[in-house]
């Protein structure tokens, strides 16, 4: 029994869908989101809600899943997603160059530059350590803000480095000095 899949997706106004095979292409105000929709599972639209239905138990595996990517294009074209992250170290900073450009100087001999995807857009606060990944996809929200944390994790011995918002870090002990 999947409890995921049975929940209804609420539907805003302002949002259509339309399904095309093995894709729903999810239309709001902030724009239009496709979302793989697995064979044997279908959506049917009841009291201003979505629900995913399967065929048989053999789509129970899946059937959180497809209403998981459902739910995740219609909350995207109505709100957007978003990522917060957070540069660490003395000297460390992050600046835009352009419009697609996202410059980050990490304690390397030379500064990182990341070259942003369409439809992902970041926003850095003044002081240049800490800023917001947004769109309407959350894959692809995720998948940039887990590149730019990869530039440089965060230490375990300093806690420095690119951190999301809301991590937590254990901090580790050095070595103990010699007598």
């Amino acid at each position: 029994m999947s409890r995921i899949g049975r929940k209804p997706i609420p539907m805003p106004a302002g949002v259509k869908y339309t399904v095309d095979g093995n894709t729903v292409l999810v239309e709001g105000p902030r724009g239009k989101v496709s979302a793989l929709l697995p064979t044997g599972i279908s959506l049917v639209k009841t009291d201003g809600a979505l629900i995913a239905e399967r065929q048989n138990d053999s789509q129970a595996a899946i059937h959180g899943l497809a209403r998981a990517l459902v739910f995740n294009a219609v909350e995207g074209v109505t709100n957007g997603w978003k990522k917060e992250l957070d540069v660490v170290g003395i000297g460390y900073r992050v600046e835009m160059k352009g419009k697609g450009m996202v410059v980050f100087t990490l304690g390397y001999s030379h500064p990182i530059e990341f070259p942003l995807p369409s439809g992902i857009e970041v926003a850095i606060d003044p002081k240049q350590t800490h800023l917001t990944v947004s769109g309407i996809d959350r894959q692809k929200v995720g998948q940039v803000a887990a590149d730019m944390r990869s530039l440089r994790k965060p230490d375990p011995y300093k806690n420095k480095g690119v951190r999301y918002s809301d991590e937590r870090l254990k901090k580790k002990v050095g070595k103990t000095g010699a007598k």
